[in-house]
């Protein structure tokens, strides 16, 4: 069984309507199969009100968004011992109506954006069409891992 990764995991529900099914040990193991080094995270479930200023404040983009990852740890020196850390929002608001268009359960796509936000504070991006195939590919392989489906495939 491979080494599992250090990890210093801090969840927050100032929206709370999600509190009850994703839930902390849900959230741990999905953050822990996207980890590809030691991490420092806080998952943050916000409501469209707050998501959109993030979004606007920090992106210039005036609308609220699935999910926000802030990673630090790119910025930093190499004495940071490598480990990832990152601030990771997630918009209930968003995520619930994108479930039901996706006709995903509202777990499901929790699952997938979580695994996508840890991958965008590790350094994956999805800027052009090569970076794009390489995240994706991994979050279908990590997600997949998990026993969910293919989070890109039509239903």
């Amino acid at each position: 069984m491979p080494q599992k990764n250090k990890l210093s995991l801090s969840v927050q529900y100032p929206d709370p309507r999600l509190q009850d099914s994703v839930t902390r040990p849900k959230l741990r193991r999905w953050v822990q199969a996207a980890l590809l080094a030691p991490a420092e995270l806080t998952i943050r479930f916000v409501d469209a009100e707050e998501g959109r200023a993030l979004n606007r404040d920090y992106r210039g983009k005036d609308y609220a968004t699935n999910v926000l990852t802030f990673a630090y740890s790119e910025d930093q020196e190499e004495d940071d011992n490598g480990v990832t850390q990152a601030d990771i929002i997630l918009c209930t608001d968003v995520l619930e109506r994108e479930a039901k268009e996706q006709n995903k359960t509202v777990v499901e796509h929790a699952a997938h954006l979580v695994v996508h936000g840890v991958l965008h504070a590790q350094g994956y991006d999805h800027e052009d069409e090569e970076e794009a195939t390489e995240m994706e590919s991994l979050e279908i392989e990590i997600l997949e891992a998990l026993g969910w489906p293919n989070p890109y495939a039509d239903r």
